[in-house]
């Protein structure tokens, strides 16, 4: 009896190059993954609904739609109407690498950017890296002070009061909440939230962490500290 072959998660290769996508799957099928090919927008949403993925590869540009509303339909859902787990990991893979494609990209959810042509096993690398930084994050509720974080119902509370977050604010609520005795650096937080892979300029994440302050905390702006010339911190008030 042959051995039964085990696979290391599902990935939806989304690329209308035919020749790019036949390529792309035949190495993530050797290296034992399961590989659902999507030619089109409309079949990489179709397999995220249905096929609950592991990760998605995301061309920007698409026959049908663009590949950033792709990603932004997947970022924008609740994770139950529309079925889509807007937690899943999105490596973009495009001919575009000006650095503004590059940061609209990552702003618009992407946890990494590949520019073609690429070279396989560098894009195996961020594969695994991806993947390995998901599956470590706590998936449990945790509680810091009045502020708790339910990640498995993408909830907060503070005190008896819910907390109506956007994806990249209970994205960096969640990642402050997971060791609130440290500060995380700016790059830290950029990379982990943004997928930002250098020390970019931006206000992105200045501005995300504003509105989270005014939000758990309207009246004083306690909880989400700015460590000036550090990063971020979260204090249980």
């Amino acid at each position: 009896m042959l051995p039964q072959k085990r696979e290391i998660a599902s990935v939806v290769v989304c690329e209308d190059d035919a020749v790019t996508l036949e390529l792309l799957c035949d190495h993530l099928v050797a290296d034992q993954y399961n590989v659902l090919p999507a030619p089109s927008a409309s079949d990489a949403l179709r397999f995220c609904r249905y096929k609950q993925p592991d990760l998605m590869l995301l061309d920007l540009t698409l026959p049908d739609a663009p590949g950033l509303d792709v990603l932004r339909e997947v970022r924008e859902a609740d994770g139950v109407a529309s079925r889509f787990d807007p937690r899943l990991p999105v490596i973009v893979l495009t001919g575009r690498g000006a650095e503004a494609d590059r940061v609209r990209g990552l702003e618009s959810g992407a946890d990494d950017y590949v520019v073609k042509p690429f070279h396989y096993p560098e894009l195996r690398a961020r594969i695994r890296a991806v993947l390995r930084r998901r599956g470590e994050k706590r998936e449990g509720p945790c509680r810091v002070g009045e502020v708790v974080v339910d990640p498995a119902r993408r909830k907060v509370w503070v005190g008896e009061r819910e907390v109506q977050l956007s994806n990249k604010e209970f994205s960096l609520l969640r990642a402050l909440a997971s060791d609130p005795n440290r500060v995380f650096s700016k790059q830290e937080l950029l990379a982990d939230v943004w997928g930002f892979q250098t020390s970019a300029r931006t206000r992105t994440l200045d501005s995300h962490a504003s509105r989270l302050r005014r939000k758990l905390d309207p009246e004083h702006g306690r909880y989400v500290v700015n460590c000036w010339g550090v990063g971020y911190r979260l204090v249980d008030g």
